[in-house]
């Protein structure tokens, strides 16, 4: 017999990206029923780490994990009353918390210069991932992002800044991405997956040729269609060889899911605790 809807724990992800996703595999696993809610900035470059493509194709697999689009708060609602599952939408925060109060809810947007909202008020638990939070001021446990310090979780301070330096993927830096010089409309043939030399033209933003910065493993890719504004990473190249990865879950986003989830089962005691102290 299924769960009744108000017994199924409910968590809401801000974002879709591989961060995300990679903490939503640990969630559907520990027994939540898990939305991934999409933002389109950041947007999202290493899709095949990732289940944002099921806004697009209905379906995007993960592992084991076998994600569906949600396009109203019906359908969520619906979900709650299933075994637990992993759920991706346009759907906005704003529109997902009439569905039913949220137990976790976790912004793992990554947009490293904008200003977040205090979330305290919106669920049982808030976690908030990299620039921009505080458990003092927006959140209930802020957990860094950056290299050297990815997974940690911060005590009652504002996590570090964004200090616009890359994390090294087989010592290369950000010598292996492609930015944005300007907004516009993102076109491309190339999958992720692809070898590609450097050079060699991947996609047009607004009609201008962008070039592959180095030889290597395509690793992320914006999709093709879309809208980006200046300033973001439109594509990354593995330069690791057979080491590369493009698929699946990595180091850092296993790193930073461990410490999210680790933060809930603790919060999760800490209740237990409180309901039955000794």
């Amino acid at each position: 017999m299924p769960q009744p809807n108000d017994h199924r724990l409910f968590a809401v992800i801000l974002g879709t990206n591989e961060i995300a996703s990679a903490i939503a595999l640990q969630l559907v696993r520990a027994g939540y029923c898990v939305v991934l809610s999409h933002d389109p900035d950041p947007p999202v470059i290493r899709r095949k780490m990732a289940f944002h493509d099921a806004l697009f194709t209905d379906t995007a697999q993960l592992e084991d994990i076998v994600a569906e689009r949600v396009d109203d708060g019906v359908q969520v609602y619906q979900a709650l009353r299933r075994p637990p599952q992993v759920m991706v939408t346009w759907l906005g925060l704003l529109d997902l918390l009439p569905v039913r109060h949220i137990d976790l809810l976790i912004d793992a947007r990554l947009q490293k210069r904008r200003v977040t909202p205090d979330l305290r008020r919106l669920a049982r638990l808030t976690i908030g991932l990299g620039p921009g939070f505080s458990s003092d001021f927006n959140c209930d446990v802020a957990v860094e992002t950056r290299p050297g310090k990815i997974g940690f979780v911060t005590d009652a301070r504002w996590t570090d800044a964004a200090d616009g330096v890359a994390s090294s993927l087989g010592d290369v830096g950000a010598e292996r991405f492609v930015y944005s010089q300007f907004a516009g409309r993102w076109h491309t043939p190339i999958e992720i997956g692809t070898r590609v030399y450097r050079d060699l033209v991947l996609g047009h933003l607004s009609g201008v040729p962008l070039l592959a910065p180095r030889d290597g493993i395509l690793r992320g890719i914006v999709r093709d269609g879309s809208e980006v504004p200046a300033g973001v990473k439109l594509l990354e190249v593995d330069p690791r060889g057979r080491d590369a990865q493009w698929t699946g879950t990595d180091q850092r986003g296993r790193a930073i899911a461990n410490a999210a989830t680790a933060a809930v089962r603790l919060h999760a005691a800490r209740r237990s605790t409180h309901r039955n102290p000794a």
